[in-house]
């Protein structure tokens, strides 16, 4: 069962017992009674007896617009208002978490102010950060990129007010949570009871369920509170142990609703509409408002046809259709720019990259999108400055914007030169694509703008000056983001052991090398004791070996809080043994695990705060740490780091190691704990470098950074679009590395017979004279190539109106493809071999009679390639 068919499920069952699912009794206290709308067939409540719901798919509009507000207030004021007001009625306002959800291994970013709390709050595993609460979460949802700026009421970004309650289910006050959301639409937006529309609907995500009650006020939703209930399991809906209030509400209806003189995006963003207004020389006019109350009608998840729409709010305003796509586009455009910059200044300050791969994707659609835009228009906006805009404008809310605005500016400014990049290439190969195809279907269309990032009006535009018609559906944005939204496997259920927990000794002294244990149990070979030294194999860092009672310890593996050892020997249940470490190995490991995390944070004050880790290896050798990064890092850049990284060790720097439980380490130190990805557990391991770097992590670590030894820098390359692997070496094996340099530019300077300092210019005199003699051979090559070609001529025979040549000639396959190019006409087919390498060349009207080269090379050998041209080996 999908999550919409569960949604339909649950709201059929709440209905059926509205007594017990709904808070009836705060509806009838305010005189509000139930009814069923007679156009869609749900249940409502109403001041009065009311047939149509309120719902702007049953009402037809928006029928605030252009009124007198009931309050007027401005975008930060709502926050503002909202939370002092629940504030007095007992809810904790906290700050907004990252809306890159890091915490969580299952999306990239926050969809809905729930997020923040999921799955570890939800499940009752962790306490909240308060109870009740209120928080103003920014969300990003990308599935209605293209009813931005269309509506009025879609963004790519904007900040979900939660209204958040985690109780037993004898504690959970439901008649108290609706009451409390009434007082703020009737006494803190002033909104008479009358013009209140309560819809029972059902609710279903994240594995839960149960049923919601949205509430409208002049055709417009202004929120929704959903009450879980339910965890949704395979076998049926059991209750939740611990109830949970979910109400999300968007500051940017509110606002809205507050300002009905223009459109949602005048009330949301003003600073930054003006700037654009003036910069493009379009503003919203009288037909704009004419327009507003029926823009939510075009919302392409729920039109059928979206010309019939278009036409039929063409008729209602007396405007024909195309004349009001005219006017309204542009300004979609506009209004695009201002959501998708904003969304880009909240994703980017909290550490993500635009990049092709996961939830960064997204990012580059909408940079690439709004750039198109201001390209194809020809309008003189600067991106940066509307970003600036953006900041100076929500400062009062979200101070730590500004803080990253200018980490931000540089990340955008490498993105506009990779799209300037793109936009170069992209021409060539629309005009590629264009020669070889008449038809270009969707997938396609998605194809080229995942691999090339050639938009659909570019292609659509190319098309038609050759008069090849191509369709792009009205939601293409759309449909590109539901590709790329993070798809998680079905986890396998981890094996559990029947064990008590074992005792980490390494937690409480890293450097302890000898211990003794009792055997509680043998699992297929792998000993278990009720204690251990040895480090199992975990968060990147390889295990510890050594010896238990003399026999060598060759892998060591956890499953939940169990040790599993793989020793030599045989052992049985209740002996006691002693167990004995391999000390070269643990210091080794010891020392790379602590210098990744001093790396991470001296990559992270060089490079920008947007650098986070997106995994890591360590080795006895040498390890590895993969940042965030938009570029790769060259040698000065990397110097930099290495440089501030043995600052730190030589500072010795205290390291604390302690376990948290986990709200109060995310209270204490944020989000930048989850360096590593989601952490499991209502307690979590803090390894805290002060004033430099903190983590959660389970690895061993030094207890002063001094211990680490020198850390060396080996090399760096992108391994992503906007991830840079780090490999690096600390202590005595950094010492080992830059001696086993130092004996290679020694070896040179004996080879070149020359001093040191003449190593550089005297290797770069070598490699400009091998590039002449490259470039000799090519030109030879070239010749051969002129001369078999005159030879081959003659060799030719006919057949059908077709030339054939089969031939074995001598040289590299490059030699081979070049002169069966240099052979080829329209009538021609063409077999060239060297006895082992074959290359095969089809003209056109070979092609039409059927000759085609990735089919006839078969006749000879392997091989493959297109019908033209195809290369493979001779059997």
């Amino acid at each position: 069962m999908n999550t919409k068919e569960l949604k339909e499920l649950f709201r059929k069952k709440a209905s059926e017992d509205y007594e017990n699912f709904f808070a009836v009794n705060t509806l009838r206290n305010y005189g509000f009674q139930r009814n069923r709308c007679k156009k869609c067939g749900k249940y409502f409540w109403s001041l009065e007896k009311k047939e149509i719901c309120g719902d702007p798919s049953c009402q037809g509009k928006y029928s605030f617009i252009g009124e007198k507000p009931y309050t007027k207030l401005s975008y930060i004021e709502v926050w503002e208002k909202f939370s002092k007001l629940f504030e007095r009625l007992g809810y904790t306002p906290i700050p907004r978490y990252p809306v890159v959800a890091r915490w969580r291994d299952d999306v990239d970013f926050v969809n809905a102010s729930i997020y923040d709390f999921q799955p570890h709050v939800v499940s009752g595993e962790v306490e909240p950060p308060a109870n009740p609460l209120v928080v103003p979460q920014f969300s990003l949802r990308f599935n209605d990129i293209d009813n931005v700026g269309i509506t009025g009421s879609h963004y790519t970004g904007f900040v979900m007010i939660g209204q958040h309650a985690f109780e037993s289910p004898e504690k959970y006050d439901q008649n108290k949570y609706l009451e409390d959301i009434i007082i703020w639409l009737h006494r803190g937006l002033k909104i008479p009871l009358e013009e209140l529309y309560f819809h029972e609907d059902g609710w279903a995500g994240g594995g839960n369920g149960g049923c919601c009650m949205e509430y409208f006020s002049k055709g417009l939703e202004l929120g929704n509170q959903v009450y879980m209930f339910y965890e949704l399991t395979p076998s049926g809906f059991n209750p939740l142990k611990t109830k949970v209030l979910d109400m999300g509400a968007g500051q940017e209806r509110f606002t809205w609703f507050c300002n009905p003189g223009n459109t949602s995006y005048d009330a949301v963003f003003p600073d930054v509409c003006e700037y654009l207004y003036k910069k493009t020389g379009h503003r919203p006019d009288e037909i704009i408002l004419g327009f507003l109350p029926y823009a939510g009608l075009l919302n392409l998840d729920e039109a059928e046809n979206i010309d019939d729409v278009w036409e039929d709010v063409g008729k209602k305003i007396n405007l024909d259709p195309e004349v009001l796509k005219r006017i309204i586009l542009p300004l979609s455009q506009i209004y695009s720019i201002a959501d998708h910059t904003r969304t880009l200044l909240f994703a980017l300050s909290d550490g993500a990259l635009p990049s092709n791969v996961g939830g960064g994707y997204n990012l580059r659609v909408i940079f690439r999108r709004l750039s198109d835009f201001i390209e194809k228009n020809e309008w003189d906006i600067e991106i940066s400055k509307t970003i600036e805009k953006h900041a100076y404008f929500l400062k009062k809310e979200f101070p730590e914007l500004m803080e990253n605005l200018e980490d931000v500016l540089e990340i955008l400014k490498v993105e506009k030169e990779k799209y300037k990049r793109m936009k170069e290439k992209s021409w060539r190969i629309i005009d590629g694509i264009l020669k070889k195809e008449k038809k270009i279907d969707l997938e396609k269309i998605i194809e080229l703008y995942d691999s090339h990032g050639i938009s659909p009006d570019n292609l659509k535009q190319s098309a038609l000056e050759k008069g090849i018609k191509i369709e792009i559906p009205s939601n293409f944005y759309s449909k590109l983001s539901l590709r790329h939204e993070k798809k998680i496997e079905k986890k396998k259920k981890e094996k559990t052991l029947n064990y008590p927990k074992t005792d980490l000794l390494f937690y409480r002294d890293w450097k302890m090398k000898r211990f003794n244990a009792k055997i509680v149990g043998i699992e297929d070979g792998w000993l278990i004791l009720d204690r251990t030294c040895f480090y199992p194999e975990s968060g990147g860092q390889d295990n510890d070996i050594g010896y238990i009672n003399g026999n060598k310890v060759v892998d060591v593996r956890k499953i939940g809080g169990v040790v599993l050892h793989r020793v030599e020997g045989n052992y049985n249940v209740g002996e006691e043994v002693e167990g004995e470490i391999n000390w070269e190995r643990r210091l080794n490991l010891t020392r790379h695990h602590t210098a990744a995390h001093i790396i991470n944070g001296a990559a992270r004050r060089v490079l920008g705060n947007h650098v986070w880790q997106a995994g890591a290896e360590k080795k006895e050798d040498r390890a590895r740490l993969d940042i965030t990064h938009y570029e790769s890092l060259d040698r000065e850049t990397l110097n930099k780091i290495e440089k501030l990284a043995n600052e730190i060790v030589l500072e010795n720097r205290k390291i604390e190691k302690k376990f948290m439980k986990r709200s109060e380490a995310e209270k204490k130190y944020g989000f930048r704990l989850y360096q590593g990805g989601a952490v499991p557990g209502k307690e979590i391991r803090v390894v805290n470098i002060v004033d430099f770097d903190v983590e959660a992590c389970g690895g061993t670590h030094c207890d002063r950074t001094g211990e680490v030894g020198f850390i060396k820098i080996l090399r760096a390359e992108k391994i992503q679009d906007d991830v840079v692997r780090i490999e690096f070496a600390a202590g005595m094996k950094a010492l080992k590395y830059i001696q086993e340099t130092e004996k290679i530019i020694e070896d040179v300077e004996r080879v070149f017979r020359v001093r040191r300092e003449d190593v550089k210019k005297t290797a770069k005199r070598f490699f400009e004279e091998w590039k002449e003699r490259g470039k000799e051979i090519e030109r030879l090559k070239e010749e051969i190539s002129r001369l078999k070609v005159y030879q081959l001529k003659e060799k030719f025979t006919e057949r059908d109106g077709i030339m054939f040549l089969e031939e074995r000639i001598e040289g590299d396959p490059e030699l081979l493809r070049k002169t069966a190019l240099s052979l080829k006409e329209d009538n021609t087919v063409i077999v060239l071999h060297n006895g082992r390498n074959m290359v095969c060349v089809c003209g056109k009207d070979a092609i039409r009679k059927g000759y085609k080269a990735n089919e006839y090379i078969k006749k000879y050998g392997k091989g493959g390639g297109n019908e033209e041209m195809a290369q493979g080996v001779k059997i």
